[in-house]
């Protein structure tokens, strides 16, 4: 299935508004709030064309997205002279997987509601584990440049 510009505009554009939510949380500078946004629209667009035109798996494809975010952030803060996780932290905020957890949680709870179902199992056991790499994936991938460069003692 091949996506339309018009598509990844639309997922970008979405996905710049929360992260400058998320900076001005964060209380992020001012100057900063627009690398914020870019960044989050950067590494949702990147994550939509994994999954969407090279069919990668969901966490796979986050992970990708936050390496080169992370990445991204870096160069970025060097140029304005500010800390990289001011720009990254916010950024992935838009890729933590908010459906997959809200509808894991919905089962366990009507699990306990309801009784035992194999189908409600099901569902809260692969949204759980969905959500749970997805978060795994933006952490390692938040975290790439300090593992590969910022490092004391050498890797091997």
């Amino acid at each position: 299935m091949a996506i339309t510009l018009f598509e990844l505009a639309k997922d970008m554009s979405l996905a710049a508004v929360p992260a400058a939510g998320f900076g001005m949380l964060f209380n992020v500078p001012p100057r900063i709030l627009g690398y914020c946004a870019m960044g989050g629209a950067l590494g949702h667009g990147t994550r939509f064309i994994l999954v969407q035109s090279l069919h990668l798996p969901l966490d796979r494809a986050t992970f990708l997205s936050a390496t080169l975010l992370s990445f991204v952030g870096l160069w970025a803060a060097r140029r304005v002279r500010a800390h990289p996780k001011a720009f990254t932290v916010a950024a992935v905020i838009p890729m933590v997987p908010g459906i997959s957890a809200y509808t894991a949680l919905i089962a366990i709870v009507q699990l306990g509601q309801n009784g035992f179902s194999d189908l409600l199992l099901k569902t809260a056991v692969e949204n759980g584990l969905r959500t749970g790499f997805s978060i795994l994936a933006l952490a390692v991938g938040l975290a790439m440049p300090g593992l590969l460069f910022y490092r004391k003692r050498p890797i091997v």
